[in-house]
């Protein structure tokens, strides 16, 4: 398999499909995101094409005559790849690269191949390989040399390296479970790890937005966590946790998590279960959404499709409109305020800060430390001597604030989640 060359950068061609529902203005926002990771994959976009279709071509998605017609372009600027903005099936690739006479990926690979990029801890690493070989197992054929791709190396990367696709089914089929048992493992040492944070009582937030919307930066403004910051989209794949005092005082554990992308792939959000789970059980959502992109509505979509496909839709979910000094950069007017009118009302509640300046900061610091009192009530119980197992549950599930022995009991005064009090009801006192 040729892989990419380290001294130079691919040149390639960017498909995209508008298929009802989705219109033209849609796929034209896709297939401009398409070329931002296309860049950030390392690959200069030559040529950009953009289809309208009612249905896609079972044989080619694109039908052959536009697949014969990209040929032709792709020859004209001399293209390594071309890039599709839409998921192919393994006989609609083939067919197109016997077209193409070039490697034909689409978004799905792209993407993995990013993540293949940044991933540096072991269980990013593992993740991320594991996407990998699901994507590609039912796309491999014939064997030796058949199982590679034609040419070119984006969306070929394995993990933190490069790894040959001359191999058998069999060799990958027991290299994906491998990689899931070392998962399990590492999911499991992160579960020791939030019980740990369980028992020291500290609420959790976790970063949830769009990729490139400023995640990393607002951590690093409130934590000075010193994670990397840069204008590419999935800068940071790999979780990290701090922690942090709100304006009253109190403790908060934040985790910032991977960023989340219109059709982000589905391999991907399996393999990073385990990751993602630290979203699932956070008692709040920082929901950071990109003030200045061209349509902010769009990408809150789609992380919140994201978070429904992980079931972390429940979550309580504060929004966090970021780079709001970069739309002041563009200047006041009746397109802006229209804007900033229009989110305040769909979204009661947000804030809008800049954690590139700080701007807005302490306004979001305080919307936390409120929205995290809401969701806490503090109780009376009364629990019975003989009882002593729900007074330990009691202890681990919220912050014992006083007790009292009385003749027959123990009176408890705590502060407990609001999903939790439902457990206790029945010792009210």
């Amino acid at each position: 398999m040729a892989l990419i060359e380290r001294d130079r950068r691919e040149t390639v061609v960017l498909v995209g499909v508008a298929i009802p529902p989705t219109t033209v203005v849609e796929a034209e926002l896709s297939l401009e995101e398409l070329a931002a990771l296309a860049d950030t994959a390392g690959a200069d976009e030559a040529e950009r094409v953009l289809q309208r279709r009612e249905e896609p071509d079972p044989a080619t998605f694109v039908g052959k005559g536009k697949a014969e017609e990209l040929r032709d372009i792709s020859n004209a600027v001399d293209a390594d790849t071309v890039i599709f903005d839409d998921e192919l099936s393994p006989a609609q690739s083939r067919n197109l690269e016997k077209i193409l006479g070039r490697t034909a990926i689409d978004r799905t690979a792209l993407i993995l191949d990013i993540f293949a990029q940044h991933a540096h801890t072991l269980e990013g690493k593992n993740q991320v390989e594991l996407a990998q070989l699901r994507y590609r197992l039912p796309r491999l054929r014939g064997k030796g040399k058949g199982l590679s791709q034609q040419a070119g190396g984006i969306g070929t990367r394995f993990g933190g390296g490069e790894t040959k696709l001359e191999v058998d089914r069999r060799r990958l089929l027991r290299r994906v479970t491998k990689l899931e048992q070392e998962l399990k493992e590492l999911s499991q040492n992160r579960r020791t790890q939030r019980k740990a944070r369980a028992r020291s009582r500290l609420s959790t937030l976790a970063i949830v937005g769009y990729t490139n919307a400023g995640k990393s930066t607002l951590l690093n403004r409130l934590t000075d966590a010193g994670v990397l910051v840069e204008d590419r989209l999935f800068a940071t794949v790999d979780p990290t946790t701090r922690r942090f005092a709100l304006p009253g005082g109190e403790n908060v554990l934040i985790t910032d998590t991977v960023g989340f992308v219109r059709k982000l792939p589905h391999q991907l959000v399996e393999a990073f279960r385990s990751t993602l789970d630290e979203v699932i059980e956070a008692d709040l959502l920082i929901h950071v959404v990109d003030l200045s992109s061209a349509d902010p509505e769009a990408q809150i979509r789609a992380v919140r499709d994201v978070l429904a496909e992980i079931g972390a839709h429940e979550v309580p979910e504060l929004v966090a409109f970021n780079k709001a000094d970069n739309l002041a950069a563009r200047g006041a007017g009746p397109d802006t305020d229209a804007l900033l009118a229009r989110l305040r009302q769909r979204h009661p509640g947000s804030v809008f800060l800049s954690a590139a300046t700080g701007d807005g900061v302490d306004d979001l610091q305080t919307a936390l430390s409120d929205r995290l009192r809401a969701l806490f009530r503090v109780v009376e119980l009364r629990i019975p001597y003989p009882r002593g197992d729900v007074l330990a549950a009691v202890h681990r599930a919220g912050e014992v604030l006083s007790e009292e022995h009385e003749a027959d009991a123990t009176r408890v005064q705590a502060r407990l989640h609001e999903a939790d009090v439902p457990r206790f009801v029945e010792f009210t006192a």
